[in-house]
């Protein structure tokens, strides 16, 4: 009984690692495909779908396609690894394996906590892409509005210019703010990727720490150090932000 108990546990465990890593590489490719869309557009000077050329459009409805598709693959990931955690949940309420309790809580919060940050990130990428899509899309009208006017009026009309050259000031401040995003995009991946890697040790540092006080004291003292980093890094990150904005809209 305790055999095929533990055979389930570990089966259960396969298969949350199994999704975790398929969803890794979904989330890869999902972030991509984002920056991808944003370097097309801005290339281009506007969106896709209001070029007179077919390929342009071809290739903007084709990453449209593409969005839907892999946000689609993505829920039904996330939704298999809620699934799978839940079961897990639930056999370490199962009373015969109260003895490794604690154990198996340990390694359930850790999967959870990966899960959580696989939903905020694919949260967060998804809004990123709307934004991004729907912006070009109000530049794209825009443009399309003033080669109109500008048609109808002549080249040297002067509202006509100031329109262009309003135009191309809000295209280079876009071009700023998707630089900026795609940076913080790369760093947010780094430092998942670091998280990861600081929990393993974290959870191995504080199981020596419970043996010795010592350690106990000086893993205290990196913690404290961490979380006033983190604070730094984020004042930091707001700061600058806060400037490029201003930059861009003045």
């Amino acid at each position: 009984m305790a055999a095929g108990s533990s055979n389930y546990w570990e089966d259960l465990r396969k298969q949350a690692r199994q999704l975790e890593n398929e969803l890794d590489l979904k989330l890869v490719s999902f972030s991509k495909l984002c920056t991808s869309y944003s370097g097309a557009t801005t290339r281009d000077g506007r969106r896709d779908r209001y070029s007179s050329d077919t390929t342009p459009l071809l290739n903007g409805s084709s990453q449209d396609r593409m969005f839907e598709t892999m946000a689609v693959e993505i829920e039904q990931l996330l939704a298999k690894l809620t699934g799978v955690n839940d079961k897990m949940a639930e056999y370490t309420s199962t009373p015969g394996v109260t003895s490794l309790n604690a154990a198996l809580m340990h390694t359930l919060q850790r999967h959870r906590d990966i899960l959580q940050d696989y939903t905020h990130e694919f949260n967060k990428t998804k809004a990123n892409f709307i934004a991004i899509r729907e912006r070009e899309d109000l530049l794209g009208s825009v443009r399309k509005d003033i080669e109109s006017y500008k048609s109808g009026s002549g080249v040297n009309n002067r509202r006509t210019e100031l329109f262009l050259k309003e135009h191309e000031h809000l295209r280079n401040s876009d071009r700023l703010i998707e630089d900026t995003i795609s940076i913080a995009m790369a760093t947010k991946e780094n430092v998942t990727s670091q998280r990861g890697m600081l929990k393993s040790i974290q959870s191995k540092v504080n199981t020596l720490a419970n043996r010795f006080p010592a350690i106990n004291n000086l893993v205290q003292r990196i913690n404290l150090r961490k979380r006033r980093d983190t604070l730094i890094l984020g004042g930091v990150i707001g700061i600058c932000t806060i400037l490029l904005l201003l930059y861009a809209f003045h």
